[in-house]
């Protein structure tokens, strides 16, 4: 079976290897989590600091290893990389469950960091690479949905199997095996694409636009084969929108105890809100059809109806169907703006624009409670209530702008034809 791409068609088993990579870019620090209890009793001589680093440390060093990989994919072997970065991925895994004192486990967190961090911007720099216009659109929606949907089962997994021992859930950092087995596919395709492509050059006829790739004259005059204003303004945005609805997984419980509600179903509600950012990924080409170059305005106010729903009610399924509606709007947002990012570049570029990309995300992950800290002090205020009413006048600043500027790169529905 094959795929249609908007340039041809692929293999299958192709479409499935970048699906598995999409699959292990939500793992990183996720098998922690449901141990951080336990880790004391294990290690009692542990401080807090060896604890948190166990958390932060991946994050940290995926930020440099995602711009490292995207800069490499330039001039070298794409695929080598992508198999260098899940090697390390998979050992990391099997050394966590070898890990019998604190410091291996955040030597091999510091591994794991470098390896998630290698394949991360892999994963949408192949999308780009294989698919074009509208196609290229469906598998930005399906990676981030598959993301997602990872994230979502894998917690429900660790969970589990953190109830029998605190190893087990570490087995999950094995998944990048698969990967592994299914990128000498991918290898095979390159090297036939790339030997295809220099038969085709050695003859008389001129390549006709078999890829018909469209670069904006801007890309294309700009030093480096970026054009380095729509990036940045494509980075903020993804930066603040993931800010504002990651104050879900941060604050949400805080305030469900504020509230006198049942503080243990945050976890419902949170895992509700990462399916929501699912759901868009499947049908998004229908919702950029229907909401046209307002696509981006519509789910900023989607998003705020959510954060005003988590403010004001106190009913439990009124705040879970404001986390719905702020994973909604996010879910439709974070593709688009992959796709947006890829019209940033050359082709030879896209990847390590996509990596600038999704610094972002990692950078409002790591920051958020350090502004939520900050603008609590500047307004003398603890309240939980505190950081989605900031949110919203965040959201409802973007709004604005979104308004103003309609007719701008960012805040206009990229041309897919």
């Amino acid at each position: 079976m094959r795929i249609q791409t908007g340039r041809g068609t692929i293999p299958l088993i192709i479409l499935i290897g970048i699906w598995s990579i999409s699959a292990l870019t939500s793992l990183p620090g996720l098998a922690v989590s449901p141990i951080l209890g336990d880790l004391k009793t294990v290690f009692p001589d542990s401080t807090d600091l060896d604890i948190q680093m166990l958390t932060s440390l991946p994050s940290l060093l995926i930020i440099p290893f995602v711009l490292l990989a995207g800069k490499l994919t330039e001039k070298n072997n794409y695929v080598l990389i992508l198999q260098i970065g899940l090697v390390l991925f998979a050992l990391s895994g099997v050394l966590y469950l070898l890990s019998n004192k604190m410091w291996q486990l955040i030597a091999v967190s510091a591994l794991l960091g470098v390896g998630s961090g290698i394949i991360i911007p892999l994963s949408t720099g192949l999308i780009s690479k294989y698919f074009y216009g509208p196609y290229r659109v469906k598998q930005f929606g399906l990676s981030s949905a598959i993301t997602n949907a990872t994230l979502v089962v894998a917690t429900f997994v660790t969970g589990i199997l953190a109830e029998s021992h605190w190893h087990l859930p570490f087995i999950v950092y094995l998944l990048p095996i698969a990967s592994i087995f299914l990128s000498f596919s991918l290898k095979r395709n390159m090297q036939s694409e790339d030997a295809a492509n220099s038969a085709k050059s050695s003859t008389t006829q001129a390549a006709k636009p078999a890829d018909n790739i469209v670069i904006p004259d801007e890309v294309l005059k700009s030093k480096h084969g970026i054009n380095v204003r729509n990036l940045l303004a494509i980075m903020g945005l993804y930066g603040i929108v993931t800010y504002i609805v990651i104050i879900v997984s941060f604050n949400l419980p805080f305030l469900m105890q504020e509230y006198h509600l049942d503080s243990g179903k945050s976890g419902l509600m949170i895992s509700l809100f990462f399916l929501a950012i699912m759901a868009p990924g499947f049908f998004l080409t229908s919702i950029i059809k229907f909401t046209k170059e307002k696509t981006i305005l519509y789910n900023l106010i989607i998003i705020a109806i959510g954060l005003a729903m988590v403010w004001i009610f106190r009913s439990e399924w009124l705040i879970a169907i404001g986390c719905i509606f702020m994973g909604f709007g996010y879910g439709v947002i974070q593709p688009l703006l992959y796709e947006k990012t890829t019209y940033t570049a050359i082709p030879q570029k896209a990847t390590l624009a996509l990596g600038f990309m999704m610094v972002m995300n990692y950078l409002a992950i790591l920051l958020c409670p350090f502004i939520v800290d900050l603008f609590q002090t500047i307004f003398h205020t603890q309240s939980q209530r505190f950081p989605f009413i900031l949110n919203l006048c965040f959201t409802g600043i973007l709004i604005v702008i979104a308004v103003v500027r309609h007719n701008t790169f960012l805040f206009n529905k990229v041309d897919e034809e």
